[in-house]
């Protein structure tokens, strides 16, 4: 009997799921040229493949102007030895005016349907699942094109 994980590829639906049916992944940029992996809240839009997220001004707005190659990483992780993962590749691009309010709108329902479903936990406000606050600057929308996504799973 053979005890040993098996390492496999996602298929789409598989890796389109993930994306869906989760609001945090690590979002990876480059800042002179060193990569930098955070944690971001996110909505994936799969009708218009894209990743709907928003930031307050700082270092990783500044590094993804300057360098738009981008990634996002979504895991599923049981233990060690049963997790999926994703890793979306795309491009950054800053929304502005009525157009980033309506993809932040978009944004704020796709995540509340989410924990509708996952959790059972009905959210009103973005603050609610999302710790960024901002006194006086008003967060910059952004969206992440993606070209290609890859996905794999390990079970024992």
């Amino acid at each position: 009997m053979n005890h040993s994980p098996l390492l496999t590829s996602l298929d789409d639906e598989k890796i389109k799921i993930i994306l869906e049916n989760n609001y945090i992944g690590q979002l990876a940029y480059i800042h002179q040229n060193s990569p930098y992996i955070v944690p971001i809240t996110y909505y994936f839009d799969s009708e218009n493949k894209s990743i709907i997220c928003y930031s307050g001004e700082g270092h990783k707005m500044k590094a993804m102007r300057k360098n738009n190659a981008v990634s996002l990483q979504v895991s599923e992780i049981d233990s060690a030895s049963n997790w999926k993962s994703v890793l979306a590749h795309g491009t950054f691009k800053q929304l502005f005016g009525s157009g980033a309010k309506a993809y932040l709108h978009k944004f704020s329902l796709g995540i509340k349907d989410v924990l509708m479903e996952k959790q059972d936990h009905k959210v009103n406000f973005i603050s609610e699942f999302s710790c960024k606050i901002y006194k006086e600057d008003t967060p910059s929308v952004f969206v992440i094109n993606v070209n290609e996504i890859t996905g794999n799973m390990i079970k024992y």
